[in-house]
């Protein structure tokens, strides 16, 4: 049996067991992986990340899908993973801002986080995640909607009655809709609210249900619908972007993180 050190975040309801493994990495099984996330063999979480070194850079964050499989880039996951990063005392002070930054390299490359706001009675704060461009011709019209890459694959599609829409139902369908989507894909239904915001739910492959939110997902929404200020059922985020007319760069992700508990585990092998 090995014993793990484990701390539990999450980004607006989208939560994540972390385990800082610098110098003593477990090589955990699928299997292993897939009961941590498990809600009722396990600790319960939609991924989970590990935090190693990086030559170059504060950390290296490795993301696996509640299924136990190594995923691609998860935003809120990102923006977890800076703040338990921070509160282990990585990163630096910015002169200017005098807030923490990080930055950290991911599936999809380098990113830079900013702890905006931290709470240290209540482990809780703000956290902005810088996500990778996106190039304009790399987002394609299908079916009704669209499809694009925001560090993972992203099908937004618009609908109505958001609210009681079958999010797991459709959302499944359209993940393993093969001819279309060979490799599979992260669906994201998107409706106007009367006050101005966009309400995102979104179903995620690799955890293979609706998650309260998705940051990835969020700003694959935002991208498509040109709407900054979105709401998803686990809370509200800002997306930020600049549209050169051939990408949209400096794209931003910011919203609430949550240090839930911390504890030790076991696991077979």
């Amino acid at each position: 049996m090995k014993t793990l050190r484990f701390y539990k975040y999450d980004g607006a309801g989208n939560d994540f067991v972390l385990l800082d493994i610098r110098g003593n990495n477990p090589h955990l099984t699928i299997e292993q992986i897939e009961r941590l996330c498990h809600r009722r063999f396990g600790i319960g979480a939609d991924g989970l990340m590990t935090l190693d070194n990086a030559e170059g850079f504060d950390f290296a964050m490795t993301y696996y899908n509640s299924d136990g499989r190594i995923g691609s880039m998860c935003g809120n996951g990102g923006r977890c993973i800076s703040a338990f990063a921070a509160n282990l005392g990585l990163g630096h002070i910015d002169a200017n801002s005098g807030r923490r930054v990080l930055d950290f390299i991911g599936f999809d490359g380098p990113h830079h986080a900013e702890i905006l706001i931290w709470h240290e009675t209540e482990n809780i704060g703000i956290v902005r995640l810088g996500m990778c461009d996106v190039a304009v011709d790399s987002i394609r019209r299908c079916l009704d909607g669209w499809f694009l890459d925001t560090g993972s694959p992203h099908f937004v599609q618009r609908v109505n009655d958001l609210e009681h829409f079958d999010v797991c139902g459709e959302g499944r369908r359209l993940r393993n809709l093969s001819s279309v989507f060979p490799e599979g894909t992260n669906v994201d239904f998107i409706e106007d609210l009367p006050d101005g915001r966009l309400f995102v739910r979104t179903y995620e492959r690799g955890v293979e249900d609706e998650t309260w939110a998705c940051g990835t997902g969020v700003t694959a929404s935002a991208i498509v619908s040109g709407n900054r200020n979105l709401v998803t059922r686990g809370g509200d985020f800002k997306v930020d972007f600049n549209p050169t007319g051939k990408a949209f760069i400096d794209v931003t992700l910011t919203g609430p993180v949550s240090f839930n508990f911390k504890g030790e585990t076991f696991v077979k092998g």
